[in-house]
């Protein structure tokens, strides 16, 4: 079986890698060559809307999906009427506009916090005051690691928000004073089985994600993200792997945004879980029965942000897992990530500290 894949970034190569061993195959569309996934599997280079490429997308694969969310409609369009599409194409749509995202958590009685529509200077400041600041302006769509974002303190602020991302479609929100991050991950096979990984807390430095810890013991607040999740997910008849990041504040959870793709947050269960959520996201959209999501141990997993430290360095130490995707260095982009497992949490919190702070004297 042939898996076609829109995007060519490093989920796609970790869904590439989980699924040679299943006897999958793979095909690539990306807009670029070299992508971390053109390396491990063949690619169609190109636009997303090219007629021709998608057209032999179509003929060579049983089923489409996508490592990127930003992928343009046309492209779904094109390819709706010729090949299965998983995820759904309206989990898609509604996770590339965050105000669709906010509208769904609403529809569907999912808290989360407030929020107003801006497409004017006067929307922005209406929004500021119906919501209050501090505040954080956002554009509706294309904003990922801190992105397409302005945080707004003070009133003063709200001319020069509006100057830096007034050209696009926005999203005003409350800034929630939460106590920490979480995501949910699940996944929903075609014949609507489900299944949730342990709840991962997420530590994010200037909007990007550096550290998840898993599992993240809150049997109250995995129970209402599970909750949420199937909610979602019958919403959506959804069937793949599916996202949800959380603000916890006092106790409870606050839904921030969905992802329908495999997501950073769980790239430990490549070596943590027993199944891990690229081989999942895979059974379920072939039709394969879903694997265990239960934890093989306590992990974390740490991203490598800019610069990429000296294999050595980073394979001296024992039991630590590189995944390095073969990237050109950049401020802010995700090169690659280690995970580390243990037998207790403390053990992997322990560990995980001294890496990252070896990471950071390095890179300063």
């Amino acid at each position: 079986m042939t898996i076609g894949v829109l995007g060519a970034g490093q989920l796609g190569r970790m869904l590439a890698l989980a699924g040679y061993p299943l006897g999958m195959d793979f095909l690539f569309l990306d807009q670029a060559a070299g992508t971390p996934a053109h390396q491990v599997a063949p690619s169609l280079i190109g636009p997303f809307t090219d007629a021709a490429l998608l057209g032999d997308l179509a003929r060579r694969c049983e089923v489409v999906t996508f490592d990127w969310e930003n992928v343009p409609a046309a492209a779904l369009d094109a390819l709706d009427s010729r090949v299965r599409i998983a995820p759904p194409r309206a989990a898609l749509s509604t996770a590339q506009d965050r105000l669709l995202e906010k509208e769904l958590f609403a529809t569907l009685r999912i808290r989360t916090n407030r929020n107003q529509a801006v497409d004017s200077p006067a929307d922005l400041a209406r929004a500021v005051r119906t919501i209050g600041l501090p505040g954080v302006l956002k554009t509706r769509r294309l904003g990922y690691d801190g992105k397409g974002q302005f945080v707004l303190r003070k009133p003063a602020d709200v001319d020069a928000a509006w100057q830096a991302l007034g050209n696009a479609p926005l999203l005003y929100e409350e800034m929630v004073p939460f106590d920490y991050e979480v995501s949910a991950i699940g996944v929903r096979g075609l014949d609507g089985r489900f299944a949730m990984y342990p709840l991962n807390r997420n530590l994010h430095e200037d909007g990007i994600l550096r550290l998840t810890r898993a599992p993240w013991k809150a049997p109250r607040l995995e129970a209402a993200a599970r909750r949420v999740l199937r909610r979602v997910m019958q919403h959506f008849d959804y069937v793949g792997v599916l996202a949800i990041e959380f603000f916890v504040r006092r106790g409870q959870l606050l839904a921030n945004e969905m992802a329908p793709r495999v997501h950073n947050s769980g790239h430990w269960t490549i070596e943590g879980a027993v199944t891990s959520q690229f081989e999942n996201h895979l059974r379920a959209i072939t039709g394969l029965p879903l694997g265990d999501t239960a934890p093989r141990g306590h992990s974390a997993m740490i991203n490598l942000i800019g610069t990429l430290p000296r294999r050595t360095a980073l394979l001296a130490e024992p039991g630590v897992y590189l995944h390095d995707y073969g990237k050109q260095a950049r401020v802010g982009r995700k090169l690659g990530h280690v995970t580390i497992v243990e037998t207790t949490g403390r053990r992997a919190d322990l560990r995980a500290a001294r890496l990252m702070r070896r990471l950071k004297t390095r890179s300063t």
